[in-house]
């Protein structure tokens, strides 16, 4: 079974899967990454041209192909990933899903030192933007996750430790 790393922006999923990968000796799959492979370009300027509809159905096919030869790996996957259910149950067919959440002050904090995550609302200032989509998407995260780690306060790994310990708990791993 795969480790599938879920959350909203700047919760860790990147750093985190590159460090489980690495501790677990796994392969690595990061979602946006693949994304931006299979657009051409980076996900700021995919959606600029092609919006986030489009955006969104190439994030599902590219679930689709890692699910399809992913196996024992780490999938790093996008924030939205979870705004189609095609895609939280592909991947939990095929894994367990850690999400990883974080205060939403510390949120603002690592969020506004990347400039380059394409705003998702339009009219709004960054700090509602964030509200709105972590309240939108909250439920939807609870849903899909196996296993939930705060990363507010702890360093990455830390929070590797405490999803290995976890998994062999649950005998996943």
């Amino acid at each position: 079974m795969n480790i599938v790393l879920m959350g909203y922006r700047g919760t860790g999923k990147s750093v985190i899967g590159r460090l489980l990968a690495r501790r677990l000796d796994r392969q690595l799959f990061s979602l946006d990454r693949i994304i931006e492979q299979k657009g051409g370009m980076g996900i700021p300027e995919f959606v600029a041209r092609f919006g986030w509809p489009k955006f969104r159905e190439l994030e599902c096919e590219v679930v689709q192909e890692v699910c399809d030869q992913a196996d024992q790996a780490i999938l790093d996957c996008g924030g939205g990933v979870v705004l189609d259910q095609r895609n939280v149950d592909r991947l939990k067919r095929r894994g367990h899903v850690v999400l990883l959440t974080a205060e939403f002050n510390i949120l603002l904090e690592r969020l506004s030192r990347d400039q380059t995550r394409p705003s998702l609302l339009d009219g709004v200032s960054f700090e509602e933007e964030q509200k709105q989509i972590m309240e939108q998407r909250q439920e939807k995260y609870k849903n899909a996750s196996d296993f939930i780690c705060d990363t507010s306060y702890v360093k990455p790994e830390r929070t590797v430790k405490e999803i290995i310990y976890h998994f062999k708990e649950k005998k996943w791993i």
